[in-house]
């Protein structure tokens, strides 16, 4: 026989897929004409390598047949703390469960095609299951986590200097083991690990690699913050030649500067601002027409001015997307030479600006407006705090210091609300999620948690930029020209059908089905929960409904602010869409309609900046909600042992989250319900004990007591005390905490169920986003019968004692688990 493999098994799967025979090995052999002895060894060799491939089949009986063609998608893995996970695929609605030890050693966020195992069973409500064939392309290049070394015996025997447990979100049964290639840390030390080897099916949780950066102890302060930036690879120095281009913009405008521009810097004009910020972006002035209209005018530092197209600093802001927002400090998009410099628009200084100027009638309309560059000079540097005092308790020394201002102010608030009714009429959503604030001392320390109150200084900036982002969008829509846009689609049917089920168990009857159902009948089911102690968690439920807000070159409007058009225009500073917002404002300003060849290729390029900035986003508010975790189980460190009081936030099949007034959430473990069997039922999503009868509802008001506090896993544990309906279970109150009772808020911090919802900066309403996986057991009723917890980690060839393994060419196994 003169050909070779490949060709034999070409011939073999050509002859099976010509006939309907049945043959064993040897007998299609002998049909293809190959009866020598070496022959029959080869076509052996072909079937057995076809087999591996799992191209063919042998049956029991020993015949042979073709596979046939499994379904197969490609989409993104999400996976499960407990291993199991999802792929998230555009051809498919619901996304592909796959099973623990189906992940073929794919990891967070890896792109995967995935073969189905069972189809879709709509009327069970279960999705597709699957295994995954192939890692088509891997997400996660780098880590970051704390570093155990390995003693001299495991040093030897295992070929590694030790080990990092990766804090990376998603990456809880992980373990990269570590090369002496790289650098060599010392224990504690937090690292960077480069991956070189990923998991494979002998070990699904292991990867390996070098340590390429060595962040600090982890006990040093500001390390832990450090340590989230690395591990979402959140750059936070600028790069030499973005500090050199900085360096060369001119901290004051020239004359040059100001041709083309409108001239305001005789229009009084103020700021306001947090009492902590420092790049202030926007300003506003306001006067009444002669035909009682108001003439609003935004100001918004001009940026682009200075950050030119493929400059340095522009290509880093593009790659950047957002400044990041961590507790005690602030990753700039832009160096602060630019963010607290030339375009803060301090008060008693020239800046350059872009304008809206907006004619507004008594109903909110704007009936006329203006998009153009102009100069200001800002009078006042106002705070929140001193406007709310202005204008709602009406302070009278703040109102003497400001008196020029004053009426100003007071009509600010009369047009907010004009504004702010025009939006309640055409159905905008207003979800109201405060956000807590964690102060902490000058070593990153957690002091307190308090929940950020929204005055009316607050609520009419958001107004005001509201109205200059609708009216930025319009223009532009209008003119059918390439423009960016921030979107907002239709909720998802299926988790709009849940959360309509949801709410019938509050009594509510929902206007409108899953798919037609409209912002005012969302917003009509927030009005009739306004005030019930369950208000906060329907909130956070429909929340998780709606679909995330997004950038876009297609203007299909915002569902949550039941907007038509909308952007951003109003924060260039900290955000690359506003900056090309204004920079495609200053191009058509500048040049004639460019022709359908032009258009088509800036549109593309809008099209990528959408996109990335819209990943860049998502990134941002993953890493402020891993820092908010992160503080929050840190402040509750010395919390333990004492009691407080919160609401049910959620239920599931392992236990009831519960929700303390500071926006901590902890789990009461069903393990810790002990004085009853306690049975989940997932389609009212409430606990029932079976002995007593007793019902836990989300929204039930508790006691609980705080029984362990992990900052590595940023899990929070409690045992219930009392119930809303219950006596005294014979715990004893001890150390209750009233920093706790006098905060109010809404928001979570259990790793696993993440609740924080960042929106769209100052206008506050834009904030729907997509919620990430329950990490429940879906559509099981009391899937742990005897109320235990389950060890996650038994599969962890580092954590678990092993038998003396085969070797494996990149030597993975660990004989010992000394050092960890």
């Amino acid at each position: 026989m003169s050909k070779n493999l490949n060709e034999i098994k070409t011939e073999v799967l050509a002859f099976l897929a010509d006939t309907n025979k049945k043959y064993t090995a040897q007998s299609l052999s002998q049909a293809m004409g190959y009866d020598k002895a070496e022959d029959f060894t080869v076509v052996v060799k072909a079937i057995a390598k076809l087999e591996q491939e799992s191209t063919i089949q042998i049956t029991k009986d020993g015949s042979l047949r073709m596979n046939q063609a499994k379904p197969s998608y490609t989409g993104s893995f999400t996976q499960n703390a407990r291993g199991f996970g999802f792929v998230k695929t555009e051809e498919l609605e619901k996304d592909i469960f796959i099973g623990k030890g189906k992940t073929n050693g794919a990891l967070q966020n890896d792109i995967v095609r995935v073969e189905i195992t069972r189809d879709e069973q709509p009327l069970q409500d279960k999705s597709a299951e699957g295994v995954i064939v192939e890692v088509i392309e891997r997400h996660t290049a780098r880590l970051t986590g704390e570093f155990t070394p390995f003693n001299t015996k495991d040093q030897e025997e295992t070929g590694f200097i030790g080990s990092v447990k990766p804090q990376n979100h998603g990456f809880d049964n992980l373990t990269a083991l570590i090369k002496a290639d790289g650098l060599h840390p010392v224990e504690g030390e937090i690292v960077v690990v480069e991956v070189t080897d990923y998991p494979d099916k002998q070990h699904p949780f292991v990867v390996a690699g070098n340590v390429i950066q060595q962040i600090g102890h982890k006990n040093e302060p500001g390390v832990d913050i450090l340590a989230i930036l690395n591990m979402f690879e959140i750059p936070h120095e600028f790069p030499e030649e973005v500090m050199e281009h900085a360096n060369e913009v001119p901290e004051t405008i020239a004359p040059d500067d100001l041709k083309g521009r409108t001239d305001y810097r005789d229009v009084m004009t103020i700021t306001i601002d947090g009492a902590d910020a420092k790049d202030l972006d926007d300003a506003i002035s306001l006067s009444k027409l002669a035909n009682g209209n108001y003439q609003l005018g935004v100001h918004i530092a001009d940026v682009s001015y200075y950050v030119t197209e493929n400059s340095p600093m522009d290509r880093e802001a593009y790659e950047r997307g957002t400044s990041v927002y961590l507790t005690d400090r602030v990753v700039p998009m832009l160096p602060q030479r630019l963010s607290n410099g030339i375009c803060s628009l301090n008060p008693e200084v020239d800046r350059l600006t872009m304008t809206a100027m907006m004619e507004i009638d008594h109903n909110g309309g704007i009936v006329d407006y203006d998009i153009h560059p102009s100069v200001i000079h800002s009078n006042y540097r106002m705070t929140y705090s001193d406007v709310n005092e202005i204008i709602t308790n009406k302070d009278e020394a703040l109102r003497e210091k400001y008196s020029e201002i004053v009426d100003m102010l007071e009509n600010m608030a009369q047009l907010h609300d004009i504004l702010y009714t025009k939006r309640v009429r055409r159905g905008a959503i207003d979800f109201d999620s405060r956000e807590a604030k964690i102060i902490v001392d000058a070593e990153g320390h957690p002091q307190d948690i308090v929940v950020r109150e929204r005055g009316v200084g607050e609520r009419m900036i958001e107004s005001f930029m509201l109205s200059a982002n609708e009216t930025v969008a319009g223009h532009y829509t209008k003119k059918v020209l390439p423009f960016i846009y921030r979107v907002h689609e239709q909720p998802d049917e299926d988790r709009m059908q849940r959360f309509l089920e949801f709410v019938t168990a509050f009594g509510i009857v929902p206007q409108g089905t899953k798919s037609s159902i409209r912002p005012k009948d969302i917003q009509n089911i927030i009005k009739e929960v306004q005030g019930e102690t369950y208000q906060p968690v329907v909130s956070m439920m429909l929340l998780r409904s709606m679909k995330q807000a997004h950038y876009d070159v297609e203007p299909i409007g915002h569902y949550g602010l039941a907007a038509e058009d909308y952007t951003h225009f109003t924060s260039p500073i900290r955000r690359y869409p506003d900056l090309i917002v204004h920079r495609m404002i200053h191009y058509y300003n500048d040049h004639k309609r460019p022709d359908s060849e032009r258009q088509e290729k800036m549109k593309a390029k809008l099209s990528d900046i959408a996109e990335h900035s819209s990943k860049m986003e998502r990134r941002s508010v993953d890493a402020e909600r891993e820092t908010d975790s992160l503080k929050k189980t840190e402040f509750m460190l010395d919390k333990i042992g004492m009691e407080f009081e919160g609401i049910i936030s959620s239920v599931t099949g392992f236990g009831l989250f519960v929700e303390l007034p500071n926006t901590v959430e902890g789990l009461v473990h069903i393990s810790m319900m002990k004085d009853d069997y306690y049975n989940f039922v997932a389609n009212h999503l409430i606990m029932v004990g079976e002995r007593t009868g007793k019902t836990y509802h989300i929204g039930d008001k508790v006691t609980v007591k705080v029984m362990d506090v992990n900052t590595d896993t940023r899990d929070i544990d409690f045992v219930l005390v009392k119930g809303e309906n219950d006596s005294e279970t014979g715990l004893t109150h001890q150390g209750k905490n009233k920093e706790f009772n006098r905060n109010k808020g809404r928001k979570g911090n259990n790793r696993s169920r993440r609740r924080n919802n960042k929106g769209d900066g100052k206008d506050k309403q834009a904030r729907p986003e997509t919620a990430s996986k329950s990490t429940g057991y879906k559509g099981k009723a009391n899937p742990n019968p005897n109320n235990k917890r389950t060890n996650n980690n038994k599969n962890n060839p580092v954590n678990a004692k092993k038998k003396p393994a085969a070797k494996s060419n990149r030597n993975f196994v660990i004989r010992k688990s000394k050092g960890k």
